[in-house]
């Protein structure tokens, strides 16, 4: 087995194709969608780099990291998250999901990331924990745009907010992230990762 990492555009066409696949059997669509099923699903403006875990041609987990600017209380932060983990149905319980998720923790470290966090099913917190990310509690992040946000509090959600300091400014401000309210908006594509 092998992880796999590239620029969300520049994955080849044919392991899109079965990440697709993969997200189909997790989140089955209700619409018939035109879009192609090897076409980015991404905002290009978070920078998308996707990361694969493979087994002989085979995807067997897939996820992506999302990376923007955010200001908060007064300073400016790289952040990243983590969006769209899943692995194949087949191949669930065998630790490749968390293979992965600790896998994306280490190259957002590498990328000069100062803090990543992302929301997550509150049943999911172990397994995240498990792969060396952190509960921030009562931190709600607010997604989609400043016109229409989109808050991870919002009724009939039930998430949790999961990070990790890297830079000497991440983990200087660390208590500053718990107990409130991130301003993210990634946009109306992403709306939260």
């Amino acid at each position: 087995m092998q992880i796999l990492s590239f620029p969300e555009e520049a994955t080849p066409s044919e392991l899109r194709v079965q990440v697709r696949e993969i997200q189909e059997q997790a989140w089955p669509s209700t619409r018939v969608s035109l879009t192609p099923a090897d076409a980015p699903t991404h905002d290009p403006v978070l920078r998308p780099w996707s990361m694969l875990l493979m087994d002989e041609g085979t995807v067997l987990a897939a996820l992506d990291i999302l990376s923007k600017e955010i200001a908060h209380t007064g300073r400016r932060y790289a952040a990243g998250g983590l969006s769209t983990v899943v692995t194949r149905r087949e191949a669930r319980g065998r630790g490749h999901g968390r293979r992965l998720v600790a896998a994306a923790r280490e190259t957002m470290l590498t990328q000069g990331l100062d803090l990543g966090f992302f929301t997550c099913d509150r049943p999911l917190q172990a397994f995240y924990e498990s792969a060396g990310w952190n509960l921030l509690p009562g931190t709600v992040l607010i997604g989609a745009t400043r016109q229409v946000p989109f808050p991870s509090d919002q009724p009939g959600f039930d998430k949790v907010t999961m990070a990790d300091f890297f830079s000497a400014e991440g983990r200087q401000a660390r208590a500053s992230f718990r107990h409130c309210r991130i301003e993210l908006h990634p946009g109306e594509i992403d709306k939260l990762w």
